[in-house]
């Protein structure tokens, strides 16, 4: 169905018609002007994230649900970042006519996948033309008591160093569905280039055998680098390790998701805190696929785990007294502690040599 058949508010009532609120601090929500939300003893925590076609997701190789689902998360994932809890989302889309009703829908399933997932509310937002591709906002309101806040600036000397999860293999997956993007449309351009000179050359049975050989193209055979795809395009934000803290009685002196690469949200972290690190590659934790790929690829999987960016895990730091109940703590890493801040930012090799450590991951305005 053509989405202008429904019209803007027609689309909205087709999305949102059997939305339930899940939160108390939910009064009203998709109907009117705007929505309505009550934090009477709590801090209120709100973060925007902007996705653009062509600049941060390729519908070649992700279908809309998957695409809504992530679009969410990654949003989900900056609240868990100050150590609250999510609770409301606006989703806004501008959308060329190349989408259908039922394409929308499924971005939508996916949006809600999520918010189920994390008991939360969808309570507004907006639609619109685009001429330029898909672009999508999402705005994610969560709350916090004030005391357990965590922000990137409380980290100090003698701190230690934690991750969750492991680092690296979004930014694989994403390099494994690029190259066999290229690959593919490779062989489709070098076939019509062919069915073009024997259409000219007037050969009909030669051109009738190169139009079977488009339709029988092979498509890109993923076994064994599953994780790394479910790494690019199934985004998690990690709500669970935010629970093992709470439940440990560790509360982080500072803390972000890895969205950019470790390396540039370590220094965000190091620069807003006013103090140096000192991070071992030997315990940075990286997947066996990712250390494979990154072979095949002929590319260094220190750089990648330091500098792929997407990984959207937990980077925090916590008094070195916490030490003993880190250890204790399934899928969380510690990998350095923080320094005075003369002692610069420095990795320690496999090999104990010792070099700058520089943020060069993701720079969405490069």
């Amino acid at each position: 169905m053509e989405i202008a058949k429904l019209g803007e508010f027609g689309l909205i009532d087709r999305l949102t018609k059997d939305l339930e609120n899940k939160n108390e601090s939910t009064k009203y929500g998709v109907g009117d002007d705007c929505a309505v939300l009550h934090y009477p003893d709590k801090e209120v925590l709100v973060t925007t994230d902007m996705l653009m076609e062509g600049v941060h997701f390729d519908l070649t190789y992700i279908d809309l649900k998957h695409l809504g689902y992530k679009s969410a998360m990654v949003n989900i994932s900056d609240v868990f970042a100050m150590n609250g809890t999510p609770r409301q989302i606006t989703v806004s889309l501008a959308i060329s006519k190349r989408f259908s009703v039922e394409d929308i829908e499924q971005f939508y399933e996916g949006v809600r996948l999520a918010c189920e997932k994390w008991n939360v509310d969808i309570v507004g937002g907006d639609t619109t033309s685009s001429f330029t591709g898909m672009a999508i906002s999402i705005t994610c309101i969560g709350e916090a008591s004030k005391e357990d806040i965590v922000y990137r600036n409380g980290a100090h000397d003698t701190d230690l160093v934690c991750v969750s999860g492991d680092l690296g293999a979004a930014y694989m997956g994403l390099q494994l569905l690029e190259r066999e993007k290229r690959v593919y449309y490779s062989q489709i351009e070098e076939l019509q280039k062919k069915m073009e000179e024997a259409k000219k050359a007037g050969d009909t049975q030669k051109l009738s055998n190169l139009k079977s050989q488009l339709s029988t193209i092979e498509r890109p055979d993923f076994s064994g680098k599953e994780y790394l795809l479910q790494r690019q395009l199934q985004t998690e934000a990690r709500g669970d390790i935010i629970q093992k803290l709470r439940d440990a009685g560790i509360r982080p002196t500072a803390m972000m998701d890895v969205s950019d690469g470790l390396s540039s949200e370590l220094m965000h972290i190091c620069k807003q805190s006013g103090v140096g690190c000192r991070i071992f590659e030997k315990e940075l934790p990286i997947d066996y696929q990712t250390a494979v790929m990154a072979e095949e690829l002929n590319m260094n999987v220190t750089t990648c785990a330091l500098n792929g960016g997407e990984d959207y895990e937990l980077l925090f730091t916590v008094p070195i007294g916490d030490l003993d109940k880190v250890k204790e703590l399934e899928d969380v890493h510690l990998i350095g502690h923080i320094t005075d801040s003369k002692f610069g930012h420095v990795l320690v090799t496999r090999d104990n040599q010792e070099f700058e450590l520089k943020a060069q991951g993701w720079n969405p305005l490069s």
